[in-house]
């Protein structure tokens, strides 16, 4: 690694502009500042001089663009990485604790004393600081304390997933300052997910911390969860002419667990009948002879909902397969369908029983209405609260923006492209 004066000095004549231009960082005056202003943090944070070697990290958000409640089911899922991140100055301390400051919040100290999951930290960065850690340590790497000083701007709430990108922004640290680089970005993916699930507690699928360590758009394959099959592509939406927005629905995802639960339950119950655990190991064909059955058996959301599962499934590899042959209209016209799917078949779009407020499916309309027959749009993640995607021509982008933020507020749509790397280290 480098001395920290050396990284000033460097970002002062230019020399990471190139790799600050290819995480699509922006303005380039506005990049350095946002460097100047880690370093800085860092620093300040932890009492230290120009002289000590540190390393620069950066770890995206994500996008789901396929694949709209799959993996679960060992499904496929198409996701990408975004031009929003955890960046992050790092530096080994010479202790066995890990301190993690995230600007903006209280400092995160975790010592090394145990790398066993830990009861009060559940649901914390905590969780996440020792879970990554045990993770290498398991894997014999000689992980022992180091400093963090972060800046995010992956934006929370939005589905983005900014414990994902905290968890690789992890995984890079650490493979950098004690693996040698020599964990691949599917296994530091994996070691998030572990994370994520035995320390943290949620049980989290794989596809946000896959889509964030890999970059580019990612199709990955969970028939077997434990060695996921990812295929990535390349993806310029400024060269085929399009901006990717985000736009927030002004609901909340409170008081909504039972209908997130209620989507793999019914899907389960359909695998079940079939005496099967999840919906890959059915045949679609098996569900439509036994439909009438099935009904009566398990309900008939239930049914449309496996039903949307076999579709977006099956869509997933037409959407890769159009992506890697430049065929972009085909493309949107798979995401159409894909939000369709979900609107009518998934249903989660609205909450059960909801009459007066029903935001994303405000939204999406009009998002659909600006869009006026070009582009494409659907719900973003889980569904039922939060965001939605839409993919815009940039010669209607300004418009586009104006009519949605109309209705749902200004700074509700957020322009993204899609980020080409996913975590990575840019100096050190």
């Amino acid at each position: 690694m480098k001395d920290l004066g050396a990284v000033r000095r460097g970002l002062a004549c230019g020399e990471l502009d190139g790799i600050l231009e290819h995480l699509q960082y922006g303005n380039p005056a506005d990049a350095r500042q946002r460097v100047e202003e880690v370093l800085d943090g860092f620093q300040r944070t932890f009492g230290v001089g120009e002289e000590i070697p540190v390393a620069l990290c950066s770890a995206p958000g994500r996008t789901e663009i396929c694949g709209n409640h799959t993996d679960h089911q060992h499904g496929r899922v198409l996701a990408a990485a975004v031009n929003l991140d955890f960046l992050a100055c790092a530096a080994p301390n010479g202790t066995n604790t890990i301190r993690f400051q995230s600007q903006g919040w209280p400092m995160v100290e975790v010592e090394l004393d145990t790398l066993e999951p830990k009861q009060d930290e559940r649901e914390s960065t905590a969780a996440l600081v020792r879970g990554m850690a045990a993770q290498a340590a398991q894997r014999g790497y000689p992980v022992a304390g180091f400093d963090v000083y972060a800046v995010s701007d992956v934006l929370p709430g939005s589905g983005l997933s900014s414990s994902a990108a905290c968890e690789v922004l992890l995984g890079v640290i650490e493979n950098h300052l004690f693996c040698s680089d020599e964990l691949d970005p599917v296994v530091i993916a994996q070691m998030g997910q572990k994370a994520e699930n035995v320390f943290f507690g949620k049980p989290s699928g794989l596809m946000d911390q896959t889509a964030s360590s890999v970059g580019g758009a990612v199709a990955i394959d969970f028939a077997d969860p434990s060695s996921p099959v990812v295929r990535s592509m390349t993806v310029d939406l400024t060269k085929e002419g399009y901006a990717l927005c985000i736009i927030d629905s002004g609901a909340s995802h409170a008081d909504l667990t039972a209908e997130y639960a209620a989507v793999p339950q019914e899907m389960g119950a359909v695998a079940a009948f079939f005496g099967k655990t999840v919906l890959r190991e059915v045949k679609e064909t098996d569900v439509l002879k036994e439909l009438p059955q099935l009904r009566r058996a398990v309900g008939d959301r239930a049914v449309l909902r496996a039903l949307h599962f076999f579709d977006d499934d099956k869509r997933v590899g037409q959407q890769a397969d159009a992506l890697e042959k430049g065929d972009f209209d085909a493309f949107l016209d798979l995401v159409n369908q894909s939000g369709r799917s979900s609107w009518e078949l998934l249903q989660d779009i609205t909450p059960a029983g909801a009459v007066n407020e029903q935001a994303m499916a405000v939204a999406l309309t009009v998002a659909e209405r600006a869009l006026a027959g070009r582009g494409a749009c659907r719900v973003h993640g889980g569904g039922f609260a939060g965001t939605i995607q839409a993919f815009v021509p940039l010669d209607s982008l300004k418009e586009f923006q104006t009519q949605v933020e109309a209705v749902l507020g200004t700074g509700s749509c957020h322009v993204l492209s899609i980020r080409p790397v996913g975590g990575t280290v840019l100096w050190g």
